[in-house]
């Protein structure tokens, strides 16, 4: 999208409107147009340089103020662009027409024909700059739009997987009857254990609405969360976590780590013997979740939806791509931590 769609512009566009504008000029400056086929030629030349040079403004401009919301610098950036490099080019040929005596005058750095010939070029880049800028908040509209829609659909697909989560009548019975089993045998666990369980809903049912939210709320959800796992699991399962406070505040699209500790309990073998160990830490703002692979013999339908959902919405958030690596003996997934924004005092 940095690039210009000009071909037919720079082979006889801008020729053609060079030759028009030169017309014009002398037109408004009652000049008689000279008869003199140089002047056009040398004209209608300068008139590709300039817009060479000025195309490479465009380019750079995009570059480096690519978004709709840069749209003030990206055109203050050409616009300083085009005066500057049409300046040099229109005074440089205007004193060489003098030199070679395309006309004559008694001063050589007369103002108006230096002023004239700059002038034409710089309105007539600026005409097609605004036509290309056009163009190009259209297309960035377009594909900014196409995002936002994107988005809404993984939002809605994010919602879809945690209403079935929260009315998968496996997970809720898994939960009821382990509160069951502990109401006689541990009443104070089974209190916690009602605790983290409406923790675990409250949260699910919190975050259908937001796109970020801080990783310190993630972790108290996985808590509250990896609980109710660990109670039916045992000492088949385990949770280790270190991660550096500072990047408590740092934001990850909610519910993230749920659909990870999902992926591994399950594809993964977890018994006693073989105990799942899930690992959360923090490398240079980036979370990690990783476990032990034990891949389970009788492989378990999936359709991957999880991952993808994680892997688009960064991609949507124009966030750093996530990381997915395995290999025989562990499962590592890399989620990017972004930055909260600073608040500006009131």
């Amino acid at each position: 999208m940095h690039t210009l769609n000009d071909k037919w512009m720079r082979v006889a566009g801008v020729p053609l409107l060079s030759l028009l504008g030169q017309w014009m000029m002398y037109g408004y400056t009652n000049v008689p147009y000279p008869d003199d086929w140089r002047i056009p030629v040398f004209f209608v030349l300068g008139a590709v340089l300039v817009w060479e040079a000025n195309r490479q403004g465009i380019i750079v401009s995009r570059q480096r103020y690519p978004e709709l919301g840069q749209t003030r610098q990206r055109v203050l950036f050409q616009l300083v662009w085009f005066f500057f490099f049409a300046g040099i080019i229109r005074i440089t040929q205007t004193l060489f027409y003098d030199l070679i005596g395309l006309w004559q005058t008694d001063d050589v750095f007369e103002i108006k024909p230096y002023f004239f010939n700059t002038l034409v070029s710089v309105i007539g880049t600026i005409q097609l700059a605004a036509m290309f800028e056009g163009i190009y908040l259209y297309q960035r509209w377009k594909v900014a739009y196409t995002e936002a829609q994107e988005l809404k659909k993984v939002n809605l697909q994010s919602q879809l997987e945690s209403l079935k989560t929260q009315i998968n009548p496996h997970f809720l019975f898994n939960n009821l009857n382990s509160l069951s089993s502990l109401i006689g045998s541990a009443p104070r666990k089974a209190e916690e254990f009602l605790d983290d369980l409406s923790a675990v809903y409250r949260y699910l049912l919190q975050q259908n609405n937001r796109s970020l939210c801080p990783l310190a709320d993630e972790l108290q959800f996985i808590r509250a969360y990896f609980y109710l796992i660990k109670t039916r699991y045992g000492e088949g399962i385990f949770m280790k976590v270190d991660i550096d406070d500072r990047l408590l505040k740092h934001l990850i699209p909610p519910l993230t780590l749920q659909i990870l500790f999902e992926n591994a309990i399950k594809h993964n073998v977890i018994s006693v013997n073989r105990p799942l160990t899930i690992r959360l830490y923090t490398r240079d703002n980036t979370l990690f979740v990783e476990n032990n692979f034990q891949k389970k013999k009788v492989a378990v339908p999936s359709n991957g939806i999880g991952l993808q959902n994680i892997t688009m919405k960064y991609k949507l958030l124009d966030g750093p791509p996530v990381m997915i690596q395995q290999d025989e003996s562990r499962f590592l997934v890399g989620v990017p931590l972004m930055k909260p924004k600073v608040e500006e005092p009131v």
